[in-house]
């Protein structure tokens, strides 16, 4: 007899809301929001991918085919869907680019270890079967990398931009892409972008300095300044405070009249000791005392606060200057360079408009990208369609190492993995014949995308690679051929590794416990 027939109460170690899914039912639940996302970023995926736009909660709006910014404005609750936000993440921390495709191929794998379990294979076997393919995968990147050129990173840059909204634009943008670069030695994160609100992509631009948004203190200031010379303040442009409360007695008038007087020549001995630095324009994080700023306008200076912290730091790399902490410590060596120093004023809103320019450095370290546009949302994309090529360009710059794009190099890893399955005997051949059909999914999106036939496509791809074209791949009107797509091949690695990574993370789950009771 039972101990519940026996009047003992059972153990209850849940709460009774607590919904408890084990089995198979587990890998149905995180297959379907695997295939959830890929049918959600297929249509944007390769250069006739389309866009989506994004209505957030706060009512503004965004257009974009970035898989990394869909993603990121997706609220996701689902656990799976968190961890492919996670992975999204890393990879466009690391590489800048290839969100999308990693996306599509880490569900494509859960999508065949679904039919391979349908089949019996224990997880653990579809799992090693998958690392086995993925080395595999990663020893043919190796294999087939190449070196790069100055011509082949723009090839990269337009590879970047291909498909989003900057790709009109391309050949120009890659120029200047390569040449920000080249400045910074391949730094992505000291390339800034300034949002020109007129004109057209065409009319982008690089320049060797930076542009702040400020408002100019005083119109009485000068608009411009030819031969810039730099001095950077992390505080405040004024005589240092008493840091003690104290009271003064006045007695007599001629008193107040020294105290004033005394405060006064506190002023102009601060003034005298900046300009003897040598300095024309002083910028701050700070405020800036009345009585010095109009010291130095008579003097034929520029002076502006209230600046950023990394505003001044990208102020400091782009002219060479040193950021001081003590007005009384500056001197001619702390001083920066700038060709000339432009303000543009604009009539006074709610918002700062004018716009402070540090141009012509002789050697910056941080440089600006100027990105025309009139509409705001294509300006938006535009941005972010560089700050995507910027990254993957910087990566291919300091690995120095290129891959063939357009589905080549999936196809060539996939043929490689199934050559070497065939002298596997044991089970997870099945799963490394699973793994190479996945990564098939990128030259047929591509396929798809483009309107051609799918299947066709990737079955003539294929039949090309084993006839010994390594360069072929899906052009952008579908047909197969030399596509003239390059990327890092760091980028293609990473997207490999950690969609198998996540893959086999979730198979591993066999129990899922919701407090919630979904």
């Amino acid at each position: 007899m039972g101990e519940e027939a026996a009047g003992k109460p059972p153990v209850v170690i849940l709460r009774e809301e607590t919904n408890v899914t084990s089995g198979t039912a587990v890998q149905e639940k995180l297959i379907a929001a695997a295939r959830v996302f890929a049918d959600l970023l297929r249509p944007t995926y390769g250069p006739r991918g389309l866009d989506k736009m994004m209505y957030k909660t706060d009512g503004t709006t965004a257009v974009t085919n970035d898989g990394a910014k869909i993603v990121s404005e997706l609220m996701v609750k689902h656990p799976a869907g968190k961890m492919f936000v996670a992975m999204a993440e890393s990879q466009e921390n690391s590489c800048g680019d290839g969100v999308t495709g990693t996306l599509l191929l880490c569900a494509e794998l859960l999508l065949e270890a679904g039919r391979l379990l349908q089949k019996g294979l224990h997880p653990l076997t579809v799992i090693e079967g998958y690392n086995q393919a993925n080395a595999i995968a990663l020893d043919t990147i190796s294999n087939l990398a190449t070196t790069c050129s100055t011509k082949e990173l723009r090839q990269v840059a337009m590879t970047a931009l291909t498909g989003k909204g900057a790709e009109g634009a391309s050949e120009h943008l890659s120029e200047i892409i390569v040449e920000a670069l080249q400045t910074v030695n391949a730094d992505p994160d000291y390339v800034t972008m300034h949002k020109v609100n007129s004109g057209g992509l065409f009319d982008s631009k690089i320049l060797h300095g930076i542009v702040v948004r400020r408002r100019v203190l005083l119109d009485a200031l000068p608009s411009k300044i030819s031969d810039a010379k730099v001095a950077t303040i992390n505080g405040d442009l004024a005589p240092r405070k008493q840091i003690r409360t104290a009271e003064i007695e006045i007695e007599e008038a001629s008193q107040l009249d020294a105290f004033l007087a005394a405060e006064e020549a506190a002023i102009i001995s601060l003034a005298n000791t900046l300009l003897s630095s040598g300095a024309n324009v002083f910028l701050c994080t700070g405020t800036v005392n009345k009585g010095l700023l109009h010291h130095l306008m008579r003097a034929g200076c520029f002076v502006a606060g209230e600046f950023d912290d990394s505003e001044l730091r990208n102020a400091s790399l782009a002219t060479g200057s040193r950021i001081i902490e003590h007005l009384n410590d500056l001197l001619p060596e702390d001083i920066g360079t700038a060709g000339r120093l432009i303000t543009e004023r604009k009539t006074s809103t709610d918002q700062v408009e004018d716009i402070i320019r540090l141009e012509q450095c002789p050697s910056p370290g941080v440089v600006t990208c100027e990105v025309g546009g009139a509409n705001h949302l294509a300006a938006e994309e535009a941005i972010r369609a560089l700050h995507d090529s910027l990254r993957a360009t910087g990566l291919a710059m300091r690995t120095d190492r290129l891959v063939v794009g357009g589905g080549a190099t999936h196809m060539a890893c996939a043929l490689a993995i199934r050559e070497a399955a065939e002298r596997e005997a044991g089970r997870n051949r099945l799963a490394m014949d699973a793994f190479a059909r996945a990564l098939e999914i990128v030259p047929s999106t591509l396929a798809l995308n483009s309107g051609a036939d799918a299947l066709d496509m990737v079955l003539e791809l294929r039949a090309a690679h084993r006839n010994g074209n390594a360069r072929a791949g899906i052009k952008s009107d579908g047909t197969v051929g030399d596509t003239g797509a390059t990327e890092a091949a760091a980028t293609l690695e990473s997207a490999i590794s950690a969609a198998t990574e996540t893959c086999a993370s979730m198979l591993r789950i066999d129990q899922v416990v919701s407090a919630r009771g979904d």
